[in-house]
């Protein structure tokens, strides 16, 4: 009986091929699923008092609901939930428009839920208000970026970054009661060990008990000795954006 005959060293050679074909092939596609993913526009929105208020709105009442505003109030860190997905809670952080390689524009955004500070209310103005950020917590929507993000603000030497409110604020009519106000909070923001005047612009609603705060402020980042950071991927990085909060306060 005859042996089956061996395969030959020219199949074996084209299997090893084929294999090895298939295997590039997935590394491949997983590369560009791995960069796709980097690169993808996937920003959270920008904050909004409409949707603070509606999660607010859910939430058990704050307490001394129903005692007006005056007073003094505290950042309150235990309602509502922070992350990219669903910020509901308070939190701080920057928007910043990058240049990608192949891709073109994108969001860069890094949020904090570490903030901290006290506003005071005195008949109808804002008297004192003071607020902390701690940078060194400071996530962005893309992981690659964050310790770039916190090399560039230097959060070794300056973990901090701060507002504090030099003039009192006039509180429109029906901020008491409810209705949603607009103001413009005039003091001195420091990052990264630098102060400049700033003027922020505020949206704010009291809800069951609490007072719901959103805004910006235009920021250029030369401004306060922040260089923006980069990589092989990223051509550019504005030096301008805008700092951003959504700060829910109880009293203190």
């Amino acid at each position: 009986m005859s042996r089956p005959a061996r395969p030959t060293i020219l199949a074996a050679m084209s299997r090893s091929l084929k294999v090895l074909i298939g295997v590039v092939v997935v590394a491949v596609a997983a590369a560009a699923g791995g960069v796709w993913w980097y690169l993808r526009d996937d920003a959270p929105a920008k904050v909004s008092l409409e949707q603070a208020t509606e999660d607010a709105a859910r939430k058990p009442a704050g307490p001394g609901a129903g005692r007006g505003v005056e007073g003094a109030w505290t950042v309150d860190n235990t309602t509502g939930d922070f992350d990219f997905e669903s910020a509901s809670g308070t939190f701080a952080g920057f928007r910043v428009q990058e240049e990608l390689a192949r891709i073109g524009h994108t969001t860069a955004v890094g949020r904090t839920g570490d903030v901290t500070g006290t506003l005071t209310i005195a008949g109808d103005r804002v008297t004192e208000a003071s607020f902390a950020v701690d940078l060194t917590t400071i996530t962005t929507n893309q992981s690659q970026r964050d310790r770039r993000v916190q090399d560039a603000l230097d959060t070794d030497e300056h973990p901090e970054a701060t507002f504090r409110l030099t003039e009192p604020i006039a509180l429109p009519a029906g901020a008491a009661s409810g209705r949603p106000v607009k103001a413009t909070g005039i003091g001195e923001l420091t990052v990264h060990g630098q102060t400049r005047p700033v003027e922020v612009g505020i949206e704010a609603r009291v809800v069951k008990g609490r007072i719901v705060l959103v805004g910006s402020v235009p920021i250029k980042f030369s401004d306060y000795g922040v260089e923006v950071p980069s990589s092989p991927i990223v051509l550019s990085v504005e030096d301008h954006g805008e700092m951003e909060f959504q700060i829910l306060l109880v009293r203190a």
